[in-house]
């Protein structure tokens, strides 16, 4: 169910995902101008709340719609999106805020750092200040509980993952992969390169909100060392500073 380009906005494909859910599509690339409009779309589906609405799941380019298939109809919510696009350049602006985030590179917090700086041919302490350079998009949220996929990565640090994955990498960690970086919350396996690791709890389910990070929220890292790790862990009710951006 493709919508018509017009007036320069995104076109819109919906389609079918099983019997209680849509798949919103508004493009095909990895890009920030389109994950904008997919959050603002996400945004003002969640204000207009469609009768049968049950949650939406932004990603990358597109958005999961899941819907009481009891209280409405795939074609009646389509509809109601479209309608939704067509006037999305009179939503309001989505707060958003800038993260400064501590990290401890290197060592026994990233491992993976020195092959990283060694492929990029580069030293480690430059591979750090690409990273802390680095003003960072919060893409999406998944994959694990606040898993933040992170765009923004310098291109001279751009490498294929690991040829053998981790079982598990600590909760906290810093990690790049291809032309990605991320921030891991939980305890997980991943193929990532491990560069750094923050003190901070991404994801807490006793917070009003659980995870910190948001999607469209931007991250910028700055570089701590173990002591100051171990200081800043002990503190259960840390947050990092941050700054609203709009």
């Amino acid at each position: 169910m493709p919508a018509d380009d017009t007036a320069g906005q995104v076109s819109l494909r919906l389609l079918p995902a099983g019997e209680a859910a849509l798949l919103v599509e508004l493009g095909d690339t990895i890009d920030p101008d389109l994950n904008e409009a997919v959050h603002r779309l996400d945004a003002a589906i969640n204000r207009a709340a469609p009768d049968g609405l049950i949650e939406t799941v932004p990603t990358y380019r597109s958005i999961l719609v899941s819907f009481d298939p009891t209280r409405t109809t795939a074609a009646a919510l389509s509809a109601e999106i479209s309608a939704l696009e067509a006037g999305s350049g009179e939503t309001v602006a989505l707060k958003r805020r800038r993260w400064f985030v501590p990290v401890c590179f290197g060592g026994e917090y990233g491992e993976d750092l020195s092959a990283v700086a060694e492929r990029a041919g580069m030293s480690p302490e430059a591979v750090v200040d690409l990273h802390c350079a680095a003003d960072y998009r919060v893409y999406m949220l998944g994959f694990s509980p606040g898993f933040a996929y992170l765009g923004g990565l310098p291109e001279a640090l751009h490498q294929p993952r690991r040829e053998n994955p981790r079982s598990v990498t600590p909760a906290g960690s810093f990690m790049q992969g291809g032309s990605q970086a991320a921030l891991s919350p939980v305890a997980m396996p991943s193929g990532w390169h491990l560069i750094g690791r923050t003190p901070l709890r991404l994801f807490d389910p006793g917070r009003s909100q659980p995870f910190l990070l948001a999607p469209g929220d931007r991250v910028r890292m700055i570089a701590i060392d173990g002591e100051d790790y171990d200081r800043m862990a002990g503190q259960d009710s840390l947050l990092p500073e941050s700054e609203v951006i709009g």
